[in-house]
């Protein structure tokens, strides 16, 4: 049976945004993200993040430091994430798997047995935002991270805009259970 997924961004919105994390020394989870992530998988939602980590391809760090961030963040969340994609490649490198492209959630779908037609983006960038526009996904747009700023960027509103992850999980939430 098919199962809705929250596509979720890592930097700004799961987490606290450095710019080019490269050590898990650097990490925090906004204090709500825990929860949230919770109430994602007693709603029955997969739970797949998608991050552009263009600073592998920059050199700031390999994919190594990486793995152990997402290791990091799997052990301070009891390993609720089902799975972690992310992008290596520089913004002007004409990738598939970048977002906004769909590469990444592409990839998921190929991988789980998801029901995308139920299935959510959320993120602090316009970018997040028009992958899921892109995939055909309902959004949310957090205004942590980038996503105060990044709000005007949009050429079409995100379904759901709230102050932080925990806000924006609620909102989903109620939506799907508005669709049972």
């Amino acid at each position: 049976m098919k199962q809705p997924a929250i596509f979720l961004d890592r930097d700004g919105t799961l987490i606290e945004e450095v710019n080019f994390l490269s050590s898990v020394e650097d990490l925090r989870l906004f204090s709500n993200s825990r929860d949230a992530i919770t109430e994602l998988r007693n709603a029955g939602f997969l739970i797949v993040v998608v991050t552009n980590q263009s600073g592998i391809a920059r050199g700031h760090f390999d994919e190594s430091a990486m793995h152990a961030i997402h290791d990091e963040i799997q052990n301070q969340l009891d390993g609720a994430i089902d799975a972690f994609y992310f992008c290596p490649h520089l913004p002007n490198a004409g990738c598939k798997c970048r977002k906004p492209s769909t590469g990444m959630i592409d990839a998921a779908a190929c991988d789980f047995d998801i029901d995308l037609k139920n299935s959510w983006m959320m993120g602090d960038k316009a970018i997040d935002v028009q992958t899921g526009f892109n995939a055909n996904l309902r959004t949310a747009l957090v205004l942590t991270g980038y996503g105060e700023i990044q709000q005007s960027m949009l050429d079409r509103p995100a379904d759901i805009k709230a102050q932080n992850v925990g806000l924006a999980v609620n909102a989903i939430c109620r939506a799907a259970e508005h669709r049972r």
